[in-house]
């Protein structure tokens, strides 16, 4: 009791001199600061910022920071201000001048502002260490403009500061950021040098995100002038005409004239593209345009600009595809350049999918595991043979590095071989396995799994089953093989030192 006494008192002496202290140049800015942070506002317009000028890895870092304060602010002003009932400090102490208008009437403890700028600003460096660096003095500034305007203690922000760095550490936990500077090391191939984009044939999906941050058309017209772009179909209005038929008309076109096809669009519409250009016989080039780009962020293409100096050059590397071939009932195989899986993703990438394309990114991920941790069930399944009971099957066009819960990158998009991996069911599997990842030990849990295998035959499947590629969700046959068509295509990718 003496030792929060001691404290207390301590708080209460470095807010009064921080009142009493006059901050030249302070006043007609940090109380303007202060209410531009109210309900998100400063944090929503920067994140739009970043996402527009940050290329891709701007847009995940907006994405994570966004992520990291929503789960922040909800932690703040729920738990935290509910279980600390702070009545807020005095103001007579506080000049007039930096008094906010419309004084905050819900518990002192913690400051809900601090804990929301600094969730936001450790979210985006997270994933960019520059744009962190650039937004730590404003989080810094909305923080100390809590205590500056009389709107809460010391101990407040420190507590806000402390709960929103915790909040981007789960966030980093359940999704966790792209590296950078760890590149795939498929082998070279030919492709056609194309200078300013001559013969190549670019298609772009406007549905996948692709003109969420920049028209992708502007972009194309600068770096690759002489391509010829067409613009699919969406459910908000006609463009060229359907994704498949224009990725097959532009193939073949590519074809005729000793071209490449192009691609704009998200991970399910690079896979279409993939398949097109196989049949085809032409190489790809990858235009990121869609909310995560997976698979150009393991082929090293970070931006239209980045894959259009490959196209120019003809740099260009063969890497694995990727096969799911239906046995029952029978049918056309299925391409997957990225990840394929059974049971508890297809479901958490169907309900991720409900949310607005801005919000799909690390808060969707978050709100969509918790739901489907809560509701999702076993499947039954025959796998190599063997009858099991499990909660996921995953399988990875390549070896991943994993860190919690989710595959990360691949180092190597030939290595020829399929990355398996089996969440078994069992007592108390549903808590034990999200515990587990949690806390980054999932490769332990006797519930678990993992294995690189060139093969894999899953059969006995449920009518209805659900599966997911490359984040597309469709009904899966009741049996199947998957394998891989090893440096099948031939992709452009700028050349590295």
């Amino acid at each position: 009791m003496a030792g929060a006494r001691r404290l207390r008192r301590a708080d209460h002496a470095l807010f009064a001199r921080i009142a009493a202290t006059r901050w030249p140049g302070a006043e007609p800015v940090l109380p303007r600061l202060s209410r531009a942070a109210d309900h998100g506002v400063l944090w929503f317009g920067t994140a739009a910022a970043v996402a527009a000028l940050g290329g891709s890895r701007g847009r995940r870092a907006a994405l994570r920071g966004l992520g990291s304060l929503a789960l922040a602010s909800a932690t703040a002003n729920t738990a935290g201000k509910g279980a600390f009932r702070r009545a807020r400090p005095v103001l007579d102490a506080v000049p007039v001048i930096r008094h906010l208008t419309r004084q905050p009437i819900t518990s002192s403890f913690p400051s809900g502002h601090t804990a929301s700028a600094a969730a936001f600003a450790c979210g985006v460096a997270m994933e960019s260490p520059r744009w962190g660096a650039a937004l730590a003095p404003v989080a810094w500034s909305v923080a100390f403009s809590r205590i500056y305007t009389g709107a809460h203690y010391p101990s407040d922000v420190l507590a806000g500061a402390a709960l929103g760095l915790g909040a981007a550490l789960v966030v980093r936990r359940l999704a966790p950021p792209r590296a950078r500077g760890t590149h795939p090391a498929p082998p070279p191939a030919e492709a056609p040098a194309l200078p300013a984009g001559a013969g190549l044939y670019v298609v772009v999906n406007p549905a996948s995100g692709a003109q969420q941050f920049g028209d992708p058309v502007q972009q194309l017209a600068t770096v690759l002038p002489e391509a010829r772009v067409a613009l699919a179909d969406t459910p908000a209005g006609p463009g060229a005409g359907p994704l498949p038929e224009l990725l097959d008309t532009a193939a073949r076109e590519a074809a005729r004239h000793g071209g490449a096809l192009g691609v704009c669009g998200g991970d399910g519409t690079v896979a279409a593209a993939a398949e097109a250009a196989l049949r085809h016989g032409v190489p790809l080039a990858v235009l990121p345009g869609g909310t995560f780009n997976h698979f150009a962020t393991d082929l090293g293409v970070e931006s239209i600009a980045e894959a259009g100096e490959a196209v120019t050059h003809g740099s260009a590397v063969a890497v694995d595809v990727g096969r799911l071939r239906p046995r029952e009932p029978a049918g056309p195989p299925a391409l997957f350049l990225n990840t394929f899986s059974l049971g508890v993703y297809p479901e958490l990438v169907r309900r991720r999918e409900h949310f607005p394309p801005p919000f799909r990114g690390p808060l969707g991920t978050v709100a969509a595991v918790l739901r489907v941790m809560r509701t999702a069930q076993p499947i039954s399944a025959r796998i190599n043979g063997r009858r099991r009971e499990v909660w996921l099957l995953f399988a990875g066009s390549g070896a991943y590095h994993s860190v919690g819960i989710a595959p990360v990158r691949r180092d190597n998009l030939a290595d020829g071989v399929l990355d398996v991996r089996i969440a078994r069911a069992g007592d108390f599997a549903r808590a034990r396995l999200l515990a587990t990842a949690l806390a980054g030990g999932l490769a332990r849990t006797r519930l678990y799994a993992a294995g690189r295998l060139r093969r894999i035959v899953v059969s006995g499947l449920p009518e209805g089953t659900r599966m997911a590629y490359d984040g597309e969700v469709v009904p899966a046959p009741t049996a199947f093989e998957l394998d891989k068509l090893e440096r099948a295509l031939t992709v452009y990718r700028p050349a590295r030192s």
